[in-house]
């Protein structure tokens, strides 16, 4: 279900944001450019340099955005880091406030994420997000929510400002599950494109050509005209960086042993994200699984 809540006004909700790495700075910036009072942290605060000159407030502990704020956003790069911010930010919660955690995590963290703040008489929603740096950017990213319905409603104005669609999809641990199912196909067709790549230029045929193909017949995809040509040059400036595409594909994988559902081309695409991660490419973005794949000398 999408939402279509858009008449809030920005000055009437103080928001929260713990979180400002590639993601989630350009997403806090969205909302300060929207009217939103913004209170942030981040481990390493002179990422928040760029939000603070817009006017921005920064705080030294993720507690002090909770207690400063209606609504707290949370945006962090794995289940481990999710769970020690979240009990960071416990402290800070009461009785009608709400923690939005839009990290991608598996669902049982969620769920004991949720468990700890809702114990705080606050609500709790799952919001993971589909998109990259580049519609974070844009305010263009899919939003997928789970959990507290009348927060979801709350939020949703802020929703707006940062995607472009976003869906209330039930209990929590829905959205997290439904994140794993988007980021293991993306990760899948991105794998499965490097390798056809690498297959055409091996045969002797212009990688150029190989992506004008793609983008032309029914294959073409956003992603691979996003993705090809950089990848063309060799060249992978971080959007989505590989280390959380392989940390995605491990949660798939998990998922699927969870539920007893066979993952044969997940599992071995998992693979090509930790070879690539073991080459030193895991800060890079994830179409460098290319050189997973046995690409032949240029």
């Amino acid at each position: 279900m999408a939402n279509g809540n858009s008449d809030s006004d920005p000055s009437s909700l103080r928001v929260g944001f713990v979180g400002l790495g590639i993601m989630g700075l350009p997403m806090a910036n969205n909302l300060v450019k929207a009217g939103y009072r913004v209170t942030v942290w981040n481990r390493s605060a002179d990422k928040a340099k760029p939000l603070t000159d817009k006017g921005a407030q920064v705080v030294s502990t993720p507690q002090e955005v909770a207690e400063r704020s209606d609504v707290t956003v949370a945006m962090l790069a794995d289940p481990a880091a999710a769970r020690a911010v979240a009990n960071e930010v416990a402290p800070g919660m009461a009785a009608g406030k709400g923690y939005v955690d839009m990290s991608t995590i598996d669902a049982q963290s969620a769920q004991a994420i949720r468990d700890l703040i809702k114990g705080k008489g606050a609500q709790y929603l799952e919001a993971p997000v589909s998109g990259s740096k580049q519609p974070a950017e844009q305010g263009k990213l899919v939003i997928l929510a789970a959990g507290d319905r009348e927060l979801y409603d709350r939020a949703s104005p802020l929703f707006e400002v940062m995607g472009k669609a976003s869906f209330y999809l039930g209990e929590v641990g829905k959205g997290a599950n439904m994140k794993i199912a988007v980021n293991m196909l993306m990760g899948s067709m991105l794998a499965s494109y490097a390798e056809a790549l690498a297959l055409a230029e091996a045969a002797g045929l212009n990688a150029q050509d190989f992506v004008e193909v793609i983008n032309t017949g029914a294959m073409a995809a956003p992603i691979f005209a996003l993705k090809g040509p950089a990848m063309v040059d060799g060249k992978y400036p971080p959007a989505f960086p590989l280390r959380h595409q392989k940390k995605d594909m491990g949660l798939a994988e998990e998922l699927g042993k969870a539920t007893s559902q066979p993952l044969k081309v997940a599992n071995a695409v998992h693979e090509l994200y930790t070879q690539a991660a073991e080459k030193g490419l895991g800060d890079e973005d994830f179409t460098a699984v290319l050189e997973a794949v046995g690409r032949a000398k240029r």
